[in-house]
């Protein structure tokens, strides 16, 4: 028997130690004690299996992936600071576009997990982290030759879709590997490569850029990226159960047909029975319909929104910080280290409270973990956010001690944080066999609104000011405060309802 398309319901997959994900009522993974031409891992100790790879081998693999992330929102962010000099030198005054060269980048990041996400599923993480990070490199040296604002504006595309590749598959990496009572610790370190990244950008950017000048912003980071490249194409190792198997697979045959035994019965364990060609053309389409699941599209509409918020800050900044306490490129820059920081402590917060949360609800409720259980950090960090918000609004409006609003943008950067990371734990707990695809979901709706909210910054604030227009945004974050306590106690009975079952 060969697994068909699942139908994501949230079902427990009881298959080995792969934890490869849940599986629908009458969709359950091949036996291989029953089926002798099933091939599966060698027992639950298999040292191919990734979930009993060495702590070395797993640190390596995940320190890899965190790099290329911290990499990927600074090439985001570098040229905030950078925006006005590129803007004199294509002899362009228009606000809107200047800040366009920013976000469309994070367009790329809408692009890019479409296509990476079912490609990974096919081929592998491995090749795609490799030719991406390649193509992330090349694609900065554009940036850096570009000699027109068009060029500009593309190679900054093309840059956004090679960099999503570490957001988008990088959860699913550590899905791969680590255990769920073990993940959102795992996750902390992983996320502090994205946390760490949009803070960086732009004090790099804003020092850099006075000195030798806006074309340096992106030959730094392509200098930067040149040794993680070469470690990344040398060292990075598969590590998706699926890809691990078929190879095994197909190996198996090789050596059968060597014996001219010849058994062509022989099929991986998560075979789906479908041809390369039918799997691209269903996966492709996979995170795009996973949007119409009510869960992630709800979750995806609310970590994209406060995500967002991160990306208008960034646009922004030279702006408040300028006009209200006249700073310039450089110290402005430094203020997104409120942002960073409150990040970093977001991401510690989450990291040693979630998982400890969800063993605690789980003993208190039979034993059993639910994905639901992540969803209390998320309120957490939901009410964070708003406090942010009106603290940075407000104290910039007022025109107090330039420290007071940076303080406020730590409260926004840790509620964004922990949102985020427990929106995601959640997401890839509940949909783990599809851990890339809800990923590469969740991302293309966050970034959409990263990439269109900051261009209505500036005029926000010139018609509401800076304290009312950031409470504008305060107040739709309270909106979402709701949503975690209702998923909590309703998303199981979601995840299971048969009205909200798709095919993938």
């Amino acid at each position: 028997m060969t697994q068909t398309s699942a139908a994501v319901s949230g079902a427990p997959s009881s298959h080995s130690k792969a934890d490869i994900g849940r599986f629908s009522d009458g969709d359950k993974p091949i036996d291989a004690a029953v089926d002798p031409d099933v091939v599966d891992f060698d027992g639950p100790d298999d040292s191919d299996n990734p979930m009993n790879w060495s702590p070395g081998k797993k640190a390596a693999t995940i320190g890899m992936v965190t790099a290329m992330t911290l990499f990927s929102p600074i090439g985001s962010t570098i040229s905030s600071a950078a925006a006005e000099d590129i803007m004199l030198h294509f002899n362009s005054t228009n606000d809107t576009l200047s800040a366009f060269v920013m976000t469309i980048y994070l367009l790329g990041w809408v692009c890019g997990p479409i296509i990476i996400a079912p490609l990974s599923e096919l081929y592998g993480r491995a090749i795609l982290y490799k030719v991406c990070i390649v193509l992330f490199l090349l694609f900065n040296v554009a940036c850096a030759v570009a000699n027109s604002l068009g060029l500009l504006i593309a190679f900054r595309l093309l840059a956004g879709i090679a960099s999503s590749c570490p957001v988008t598959l990088g959860t699913g990496t550590i899905a791969d590997m680590v255990p769920h009572e073990r993940r959102a610790g795992v996750m902390g370190a992983y996320v502090i490569g994205a946390v760490l990244g949009p803070s960086i950008g732009p004090i790099v950017g804003g020092y850099l850029t006075p000195v030798l000048g806006w074309r340096w912003a992106f030959w730094l980071i392509a200098i930067a990226s040149s040794p993680l490249s070469l470690v990344v194409v040398l060292f990075m190792r598969e590590s998706y159960p699926f890809v691990l198997l078929q190879r095994k697979t197909a190996r198996l045959r090789r050596e059968t047909l060597r014996r001219e035994t010849g058994n062509l019965e022989l099929h991986s364990a998560l075979d789906t029975g479908k041809t390369t060609r039918e799997l691209f053309s269903f996966t492709i389409f996979r995170p795009l319909k996973m949007l119409l699941l009510p869960i992630v599209f709800l979750v995806s509409l609310y970590t994209a929104t406060v995500y967002s918020y991160l990306y208008l800050c960034f646009t922004t900044f030279p702006r408040v910080f300028g006009l209200q306490y006249g700073f310039g490129s450089g110290p402005s820059g430094l203020a997104t280290l409120g942002l960073g920081l409150g990040s970093l402590l977001g991401v510690f917060f989450c990291g040693s409270v979630s998982d400890r949360l969800s063993a605690s609800l789980a003993k208190k409720n039979g034993g059993e973990i639910k994905p639901e259980y992540r969803l209390p950090t998320t309120l957490i960090g939901g009410i964070c956010v708003p406090i942010g918000l009106f603290w940075y609004g407000w104290a910039a409006e007022k025109r107090l001690h330039w420290i007071l609003p940076i303080i406020g943008t730590g409260f926004l950067g840790a509620g964004m944080m922990i949102t985020y990371m427990a929106a995601t734990l959640y997401l890839v707990d509940a949909y783990t066999a599809y851990a890339a695809s809800v990923t590469a979901s969740n991302t293309f709706f966050r970034c959409l609104c990263a990439a269109f909210l900051p261009l209505a910054g500036s005029a926000m604030y010139d018609k509401l000011g800076v304290g009312w227009g950031t409470s504008l945004l305060g107040f739709i974050a309270v909106i979402f405060l709701p949503l975690p306590l209702f998923f909590f106690k309703y998303g199981q009975r979601i995840r299971e309802s048969k009205r909200f079952r798709i095919e993938f």
